[in-house]
């Protein structure tokens, strides 16, 4: 019988090493930044990744007016709210929505990319979006992330 024993090594919250990261999101297609983006919040980039622990990195994304949709999406497609009051249900296109608040497409598509309980809040709030290329996040050195 062989005398070697492997165990998986459970990364704890104290123990967890932080990156920072800075995303360009000009000309980017949303849905293929925010796949990217939300592995990184999620740490599943590293080999450290335990799904109970938030093990993720720190990500700053400027230009997010300049993202993009292939197709129609920009007029077609459609994202709802409701304010709880009846005729509260209110509709915009991404355009509207990039016109009115430019962090607010980046935002939604991310979140709905991550767990949708506690350990997904704390994820998201890693998070920073910005409209143009300043961010107050200087002092952090932020290294840059590629997506293809």
């Amino acid at each position: 019988m062989n005398t070697l024993s492997y165990k998986t090594k459970s990364a704890k919250k104290e123990e967890v090493q932080r990156k920072w990261w800075i995303v360009d999101a000009e000309n980017a297609i949303v849905g293929r930044l925010a796949t990217r983006v939300a592995t990184v919040l999620r740490g599943k980039h590293k080999a450290s990744y335990t799904p109970h622990v938030d093990t993720g990195d720190y990500v700053i994304i400027v230009n997010a007016e300049k993202i993009r949709f292939t197709g129609n999406k920009m007029q077609k497609k459609e994202y709802s709210r409701y304010s709880g009051y009846p005729g509260g249900q209110r509709t915009a296109t991404p355009a509207d929505l990039i016109a009115r608040k430019p962090h607010a497409v980046m935002e939604n598509a991310v979140r709905g990319m991550l767990p949708k309980n506690k350990l997904g809040r704390q994820m998201f709030r890693k998070m920073f979006v910005y409209a143009g290329t300043e961010h107050p996040h200087a002092a952090q050195k932020a290294e840059k992330l590629e997506i293809k």
